[in-house]
């Protein structure tokens, strides 16, 4: 994912903001906000023939204590027009080999346990429930329960 793929990427990200069970977030950020908050070497896209990205992976840190420098945080999105293409499973594989590459040992997220389809991709890939945040947030003026998930490596940052 470089900048010649911003738009695109931003644009989707904005679709599944507006469908409502993928985030918190209200609105897309600015390229040079979501780019300055991704690690680079994670950060996929997927094309098809055209060169349109039909869907994106990458991952943030979770903190900048250095215990935590093999933990990071992961978001997937897949254009609506794209979905059921197993477009996501690949991009969630393509960022699993390049975080364990990288030494990454836990990668984590939360779901909104209304997006069961994301918990099955999730679950299909090797990530694991933790457990449930109730009421973590509001969104819109609703609280909402947050299912946090992870999947740690068997071979990354275990020596």
């Amino acid at each position: 994912m470089g900048p010649e793929h911003a738009a695109q990427v931003l644009e989707i990200y904005r679709l599944g903001i507006d469908e409502g069970d993928a985030t918190f977030e209200t609105a897309a950020p600015t390229w040079d906000r979501f780019d300055a908050a991704r690690l680079p070497g994670h950060r996929h896209v997927a094309l098809d023939d055209t060169g349109t990205v039909l869907g994106w992976v990458a991952v943030a840190p979770v903190t900048d204590g250095c215990a935590y420098a093999g933990v990071v945080e992961h978001s997937v999105y897949v254009r609506p027009g794209a979905r059921g293409r197993g477009i996501a499973a690949a991009l969630l594989r393509e960022l699993i080999t390049s975080t364990e590459a990288a030494g990454i040992w836990t990668i984590q997220s939360g779901v909104f346990p209304e997006n069961s389809a994301s918990l099955a991709l999730h679950r299909s890939a090797g990530f694991r429930v933790i457990g449930t945040r109730e009421r973590i947030g509001k969104l819109h003026g609703v609280w909402r329960d947050v299912i946090l998930i992870e999947r740690r490596s068997t071979s990354a940052g275990t020596s």
